[in-house]
């Protein structure tokens, strides 16, 4: 007799292990969850990083940032704009020289999530403090864990598992609060175009012209000063370049001079010998 009762037992025990799993896949839906979320004060953090164009190939970027560093940015979208005195420019308009500025600034904001969840229904079978099968309104059966110090309202009575009876009508309130984090970036660039490139260096010719000025002084100072005429002899300024033709001139002074004086001793002479003949 008492083999027989062990073994319908174990047919119970099995049979009811089997129902707490086909209605704990089912019954979900039983369960009433309502979640509300308190925030608290934002916090933001200021990054800005600074770099120069190399090279744009395509929608890749190779960029030199502010510590040397080489940084290669690969499939950059078409909607990604850089805004350059005051234009829109997209990463085919960007050229090597252009100074970049990324300024990312992150925005944390602290919650934290209240979830409420509320089942009611027929306490079925019980395992306190563990787990509580429970016949909910549709018919089904769900099986349920039993928190710590976990709570149950029976006939407007609250009871602990261990007060949980076959046949109670309970309503089992369940509230977890979770602190999260939402963060959320955003990021805008700025450029600024490359410099100019140096102005070409003054050609030759021009350093020719502006030579020519003081040179002209020099040559009509040197043409005065080897001339011994008036200056209302010769026309203005403009005859300066015929002074090299009257440097023989001045040349030749000492030699007329000294034919001159030959030919006053010679007429003298003759002079003298004239007169001697005529008194003898």
């Amino acid at each position: 007799m008492k083999s027989n009762k062990n073994w319908i037992r174990g047919l119970l025990v099995l049979a009811l292990g089997t129902s707490c799993v086909v209605f704990a896949l089912s019954a979900g839906a039983q369960v009433q969850t309502k979640t509300t979320t308190r925030e608290g004060e934002s916090s933001q953090a200021v990054r800005v990083e600074r770099g120069e164009v190399l090279a744009v190939e395509g929608n890749d970027l190779i960029v030199r940032m502010e510590d040397g560093s080489i940084r290669h940015f690969e499939n950059i979208p078409e909607s990604a704009k850089v805004s350059v005195d005051g234009k829109q420019l997209g990463i085919h308009d960007l050229k090597p020289g252009m100074k970049l500025q990324r300024t990312i600034t992150t925005t944390t904001t602290p919650q934290v999530v209240t979830s409420v969840q509320t089942v009611t229904g027929k306490v079925w079978f019980v395992n306190p403090p563990l787990s509580v099968i429970l016949t909910l309104e549709n018919g089904t059966n769900q099986t349920f864990k039993i928190p710590k110090d976990q709570k149950f309202k029976v006939n407007g009575q609250v009871v602990d598992a261990f007060g949980l009876k076959k046949g109670m009508v309970v309503t089992a309130t369940k509230i977890v609060e979770a602190p999260v984090s939402v963060i959320s970036q955003q990021k805008s660039v700025t450029g600024t175009m490359p410099p100019p490139p140096p102005a070409p260096p003054v050609d030759t010719p021009l350093l020719i012209a502006d030579a020519e000025p003081t040179a002209a002084p020099a040559a009509t100072e040197a043409a005065a000063a080897g001339s011994t005429e008036a200056p209302g002899a010769g026309s203005p300024a403009s005859e300066s370049p015929a002074a090299p033709e009257k440097m023989p001139t001045t040349r030749s002074y000492p030699l007329y001079i000294v034919l001159g004086i030959l030919l006053v001793i010679i007429v003298f002479g003759l002079t003298k010998f004239a007169r001697g003949k005529s008194r003898t």
